[in-house]
């Protein structure tokens, strides 16, 4: 297919839009042939099928590099309590949080959590959504976080989205190992990553570092068995304070550390230095009313690629939108509306460690976005309004 009569946003390396004004896109099969300027249309594309998009903009397609859509319940009650004056953190102590999403997703069928699932995969497919990652997380027992993969899995054989998966094992201690966080990473951790590489179910793994989840040394414990599995590692690091997160995550080649609010000028440069890319949630500083906002200008000073996520989950982030994500980043961090642009489409491939996409060039896979706009800043700039016109999926329109 050869799409004609478009304005091209390309995204090339380098640090700018690549805006092609009156552009065309040929795709062969899932990847894009050749991408230019309509004079310059190679002959043989010319003869096949053509879509013409009327002079409308197109971008690669967004991607969700930080999701937990997979679970069961909701916490609407803790949201209140919230807003009564209770602090995440002492939700969470309290014996709300992460532990109360556990015991519904435990108590919740396998299809009950699909269904539940595909409602807010629904609306990211609907803004633009090529692919998402999904994070176990919600079981923190071995047949639960099985339970989570394998739905993750499913949502991919139910929608037209593609799915990376990431277990989160290390994402809370469990009522029956409370005050035992070492037992818990040894005993059922560490055992239920196993088991589940071996069952296919995992492409990375990630984990909590924070003072209510777990430390540097018990997060590197679960980061050396993935590297003995050949997984690659992401982290959740410095959302509510700096305990070393960041330089854990450096040092062990992170593709993405996540959150990174009380992040320093030092973490900067440690993940500069190990290439990883520092992905902005301002869904969770938004929800949580937080007021640390993650060191932005350091990112850009050293070099940091800035991935943006949603963070889509039951707690600190209930939100599905990619488009008001990206006007989160910009008007609570200060993010440009290019940075945004590329935080939802090159740099969040790169978090979840894939070239082939984010931007438009011969040879990437052909995940496009149609919107009627006439500038891509619009995309952030805009709130509660989705321009989406068309979306191109593997080639397919």
């Amino acid at each position: 297919m050869l799409l004609t009569n478009a304005h091209l946003v390309t995204l090339p390396r380098g640090g700018d839009y690549g805006l092609i004004p009156r552009g065309a896109v040929a795709m062969e099969g899932d990847r894009i042939a050749w991408a230019g300027p309509m004079d310059d249309i190679p002959t043989p594309y010319r003869d096949g099928p053509v879509q013409d998009l009327g002079g409308r903009l197109v971008t690669p397609a967004l991607i969700d590099c930080h999701t937990h859509v997979v679970f069961g319940g909701n916490r609407a009650a803790e949201f209140e309590l919230r807003l009564n004056g209770a602090s995440y953190e002492e939700v969470a102590r309290a014996g709300g949080g992460i532990v109360s999403t556990v015991a519904a997703t435990r108590a919740a069928p396998d299809d009950a959590l699909l269904a539940d699932a595909l409602t807010r995969v629904d609306a990211m497919i609907a803004e633009g959504v090529t692919l998402i990652e999904v994070k176990s997380g919600y079981g923190l027992d071995r047949d639960t976080e099985l339970k989570m993969l394998r739905v993750a899995r499913q949502i991919a054989m139910a929608r037209p989205i593609e799915v990376r998966t990431s277990f989160l094992g290390a994402h809370a201690v469990p009522d029956d190992y409370k005050d035992r966080p070492d037992a818990y990473i040894e005993e059922v951790c560490i055992p239920t990553l196993r088991a589940a590489h071996a069952e296919g179910l995992v492409d990375a793994v990630d984990g909590f570092c924070e003072g209510i989840a777990f430390d540097p040394a018990q997060i590197a414990r679960v980061f050396d068995v993935a590297g003995a599995l050949g997984l690659p590692v992401k982290l959740h690091a410095e959302q509510l304070s700096n305990i070393g997160g960041t330089q854990l995550a450096a040092r062990y080649g992170a593709q993405s550390a996540d959150h990174v609010e009380y992040a320093t000028e030092a973490d900067a440069r440690a993940l500069a230095k190990a290439g990883t890319v520092a992905t902005v949630l301002p869904g969770a500083f938004y929800t949580l009313r937080e007021t640390q906002a993650p060191p932005i200008q350091a990112f850009r000073d050293h070099g940091v690629p800035m991935a943006l996520a949603t963070d889509c989950n039951p707690g600190s982030s209930p939100l599905a939108s990619l488009l008001l994500t990206m006007n989160m980043a910009c008007t609570l961090f200060r993010m440009t509306p290019f940075e945004a642009l590329s935080g939802v489409t090159t740099h969040a491939a790169a978090a979840l460690g894939l070239t082939d996409r984010g931007r438009i060039a011969p040879g990437l896979r052909a995940d496009l976005c149609v919107w009627d706009i006439a500038h891509p800043a619009e995309l952030a700039y805009r709130i509660g309004f989705n321009p989406l016109h068309a979306r191109i999926f593997k080639g397919t329109l």
